[in-house]
């Protein structure tokens, strides 16, 4: 598939998801935006603000399988990435296959299962397979994790250490409708007259691989990686907020996103706009900020976005 393909399967994607989500434009686009660079999403949010409809909208539109994982405190890794069982006719142990092995998994409420469990996903997430008694098994492509987390309710988690966060392309928050939004749920529900959307399947899972394939060919000049390289110091030279700033994972997150969001938008090379665009989602939660600041109301975001009005934008004649 060549990039000129892309906006156009980008676009059916988002109208078919655009049936069951109304409004959130930019967050739909960022989660297609992260799927494209192969990468896996964080949401954090309020309960019942559509995490977990937007996951099976994507997964549907997408064409891929999608299973969903209800994180809780007694959940154990074998549930996840399976177990191997002993077969009393043929005398052998077959390793029967977890949820892990589909093209979408919602990890719902990521942070209510230890950190034993947790860390079950990060083979998964950055290297595409599991490992178990030895064996090596590959995961389906594409393969996306999108996990939620709920903000507001913190007693008796376990909040994900900086190293799995890490391994989240983007963190996104939803957000409230405003009123217009959610008279128009209102009014959408009332005229299916059921709860489920239906969504029809505008590509398919191999389509979407080579989509992701496609992005490879978006083209990176010299001054844009400058400024990725710039953005991403800059978090690391702001000892006034910053404890610890984004590591070379976040440039290439970065790298990766902006050259997906490029593509999104028609082009085949990267503008210092497309950088910008997804500065905040890659690299907010990259930030560790220093201890005096968790105890006022400035977030990772707010930093980011400060940072980022700082690093001087490249100019192009």
């Amino acid at each position: 598939m060549k990039v000129e393909e892309v906006p156009e399967k980008s676009n059916l994607v988002l109208k078919e998801v655009g049936k069951a989500i109304v409004g959130k434009e930019n967050v739909l686009k960022m989660i297609l935006t992260t799927i494209l660079a192969d990468g896996h999403v964080l949401i954090e949010d309020l309960p019942g603000l559509a995490k977990t409809l937007m996951a099976k909208s994507f997964a549907r539109a997408l064409g891929l399988e999608f299973k969903r994982v209800q994180f809780t405190p007694d959940l154990l890794p074998s549930d996840i990435i399976g177990v191997s069982v002993f077969n009393q006719k043929t005398l052998e142990f077959e390793f029967r296959r977890g949820p892990v092995f589909t093209n979408m998994l919602l990890a719902d409420e990521i942070n209510r299962s230890p950190p034993k469990t947790q860390s079950a996903l990060l083979e998964a997430m950055q290297e595409k397979q599991v490992t178990v008694e030895g064996k090596t098994y590959p995961l389906p492509r594409p393969f996306v994790v999108i996990a939620t987390q709920n903000p507001i309710e913190q007693e008796g988690t376990y909040p994900l250490p900086e190293a799995q966060l890490d391994r989240f392309l983007v963190r996104l928050h939803v957000g409230y409708p405003t009123r217009e939004e959610e008279k128009e749920i209102l009014k959408r529900r009332m005229e299916r007259k059921k709860e489920e959307v239906d969504i029809n399947p505008v590509v398919s899972a191999e389509e979407v691989v080579e989509m992701q394939r496609a992005i490879e060919n978006v083209y990176l000049s010299e001054p844009i990686l400058d400024y990725i390289v710039s953005v991403v110091e800059a978090t690391r030279r702001d000892k006034r907020n910053v404890e610890i700033g984004a590591s070379p994972r976040g440039s290439l997150a970065l790298m990766k996103l902006s050259r997906a969001y490029a593509a999104i938008e028609g082009r085949d090379y990267v503008i210092p706009d497309d950088v910008k665009a997804v500065a905040v989602p890659a690299l907010s939660h990259r930030l560790i900020l220093k201890r005096e600041l968790w105890y006022t109301k400035v977030s990772q975001e707010s930093v980011m976005e400060k940072i980022l009005e700082k690093v001087p934008v490249p100019k192009f004649e």
